[in-house]
């Protein structure tokens, strides 16, 4: 058997994630075209290295409204499980565009301190105060949008990589205003080169692990062979069981339950959903304080009493039917079943 937990909110929250980031692409290619031209004039390699990374954010923005555009189509006969991946596949790409981005403003911030060149301090400032304020408002539109869709994280990482180069850039003409002293600029870019580099790898990494369909943490496969058998009596064994994740929002399991002879079996199949599907529901959330092994025991529990209680209605329910079942009487007539 297998269960999937679809969120109902997922189509308002797709077209919200769509609005979001059409007006992200809107405001980072409207501004880019300025960090391009000061960026050439002032010579300012933290600007020009902005700029580049704004045009790819545009791409990106794209790539990810794209993935959230294409996520609201229903599923068919050859995609059964529907286009929810695409949007991590779009967060996976950009976790991949952002570390390219990170090793060409190492290379360029190298051949910078080998060969430095005059930067204009004032343009700089100018620019890059005005593409700071830019980027806080695209960020502040894209952070307050779903934090659980990877394609939205993946495209509001893009922008903080450029906020972060927003500040460097004003650090550095500041610094190149008051002393003159060029290499700020590179040293500055390498800076914030590696502060995304960190995040673009968790992004790729946890982008990854869906894609390659590994577990999510919660809920645990292991945990749902032991304790399904324990809440109903009429499965002997759970084997097979695989969980993985389309979104890390939407997660999915399959098993196999062998089921004692004699019993209800659609009951039993009633029963064991509810089991997993209150487990994809409700994952155990860790707390630092409580510790993550008491968290899950709760969680557990919680698990096992929805279960029980799934299956005694279901069993309730079988011989409520078969007590009203009509019956074959003597003489012909059928006759109602009554009794216990």
């Amino acid at each position: 058997m297998s269960h999937d937990h679809s969120h109902h909110q997922h189509d308002s929250s797709s077209h919200d994630s769509q609005r979001r980031l059409l007006w992200a692409i809107l405001l980072t290619a409207g501004f880019m075209f300025a960090e391009v031209v000061g960026g050439i004039l002032s010579g300012s390699l933290a600007l020009l290295a902005d700029a580049g990374h704004m045009l790819t954010d545009a791409a990106a923005l794209a790539l990810a409204w794209f993935a959230a555009w294409i996520s609201r189509r229903p599923a068919d006969g050859r995609r059964s499980y529907g286009y929810h991946r695409v949007q991590t596949l779009a967060a996976f790409v950009n976790g991949l565009t952002l570390i390219a981005i990170v090793v060409w403003i190492a290379i360029e911030a190298v051949r910078r301190f080998l060969s430095p060149v005059d930067v204009m301090g004032a343009p700089m400032l100018v620019i890059a105060a005005l593409g700071l304020v830019v980027n806080l408002v695209v960020f502040a539109i894209l952070h307050a949008g779903d934090r659980d869709n990877l394609n939205i994280r993946g495209a509001a990482l893009h922008v903080l990589g450029d906020l972060l180069g927003s500040v460097a850039a004003i650090v550095a003409a500041l610094v190149i205003l008051a002393t003159g002293w060029t290499p700020i600029d590179p040293l500055l870019s390498l800076l914030v080169a590696g502060l995304i580099l960190r995040s673009a790898w968790k992004l790729t990494r946890e982008a990854g692990h869906i894609l390659l369909e590994g577990a999510p943490q919660d809920p645990d496969g292991e945990q749902l062979r032991r304790e399904i058998p324990e809440a109903l009596p009429a499965v002997h064994d759970v084997h097979h069981v695989h969980v993985w994740s389309l979104t890390p929002a939407r997660h999915l399991v399959s098993l196999h339950a062998a089921v004692e002879t004699g019993e209800d079996r659609q009951a039993v199949l009633v029963a064991i959903e509810g089991a997993a599907g209150g487990a994809l529901r409700h994952p155990p959330r860790h707390h630092p304080a409580r510790g993550p092994q008491r968290l899950r025991r709760r969680a557990g529990v919680r698990r096992l009493r929805t279960a029980r209680a799934a299956h005694c209605r279901a069993a309730r329910a079988g011989r409520a039917a078969r007590r009203s079942r009509p019956l074959r009487g003597s003489g012909g007539r059928r006759a109602a079943r009554s009794g216990p």
